[in-house]
């Protein structure tokens, strides 16, 4: 297909490239040879009029002008996608379709991993791609790059569409403050730390056989006390409750396979208290 005198696949080879910064990943990403790859991008900066990327050592850069295009070849790729999965119909049983999802260590192990076992009787041909959160997460899901994100309630973009997943007591820290880190200090409580990790999945082999207690989120906790010599208590003082939250692009609203990812992890959330 072209528009204005542009063959529209050359934009997903352009994306390719920008992400891999490499000829030949950016070739076995999209499953043509090396020459293709490379023949597409003469293409691109004949009709552009610019180098776009530059090569420098083993890898190559991006030009001003390839920085430029990034965003908006980005948000017309997704809004593409968007269009041809919300009108073609969705069988879990049949489909082949690709989720990427981002969620934090506590999300996947207590709720996408169980998920993922069921899946792999219902919808055996669905893929998952889980992405651990980072500050651009939001911007993953505005531009495309990400299906939907599980975050916090605090976190949420208030431009984008969102539902709850959970609400859930505190029975770990990261490095970047949790939930729990956040209000406990608010509560004023002062705490002697000894250890901190990186994530919540850690915390059962950095507690067990020790003096120490962590606070967690109680699916992940109970979870844990199942395969590890952990005792579970009830915090000693009134404690908010976490809201996690599914978001996903407003574009997407009417993705029948979006909204059965949706609901499916919403039965797997309320399944993981029972």
């Amino acid at each position: 297909m072209r528009f204005n005198g542009l063959d529209l696949n050359l934009l997903v080879a352009f994306q390719a490239l920008l992400e891999e910064r490499n000829v030949t990943r950016a070739a076995k990403r999209l499953n043509i040879s090396q020459p293709a790859m490379s023949a597409a991008l003469n293409r691109l900066r004949d009709y552009f009029q610019d180098d776009l990327l530059l090569v420098q050592g083993r890898n190559m850069h991006p030009t001003a002008q390839a920085h430029s295009l990034a965003g908006p070849v980005r948000q017309f790729l997704a809004d593409l996608d968007a269009l041809l999965t919300s009108t073609a119909s969705f069988d879990p049983a049949t489909s082949q379709r690709s989720f990427r999802v981002v969620a934090s260590d506590y999300i996947t192990a207590s709720m996408l991993g169980p998920l993922a076992q069921q899946l792999a009787r219902t919808a055996p041909r669905v893929r998952l791609e889980i992405m651990l959160p980072c500050e651009e997460a939001a911007q993953l899901v505005m531009e495309g790059q990400a299906d939907l994100i599980v975050t916090p309630e605090d976190f949420l973009d208030p431009e984008q569409p969102s539902q709850l997943l959970c609400e859930e007591r505190q029975l770990g820290s990261n490095r970047v403050p949790s939930f729990a880190d956040r209000q406990i200090d608010r509560l004023g409580i002062t705490r002697r730390i000894e250890l901190t990790c990186g994530c919540f999945t850690l915390v059962p082999w950095l507690v067990s056989g020790t003096n120490r207690v962590a606070v967690m989120h109680e699916r992940l906790a109970r979870q844990m006390a199942r395969q590890f010599p952990l005792a579970l208590k009830e915090l000693p003082f009134e404690f908010p409750v976490m809201r996690e939250m599914i978001q996903y692009h407003r574009s997407r609203e009417t993705d029948d396979g979006l909204r059965w990812l949706r609901e499916q992890l919403i039965i797997e959330a309320q399944r993981s208290v029972q």
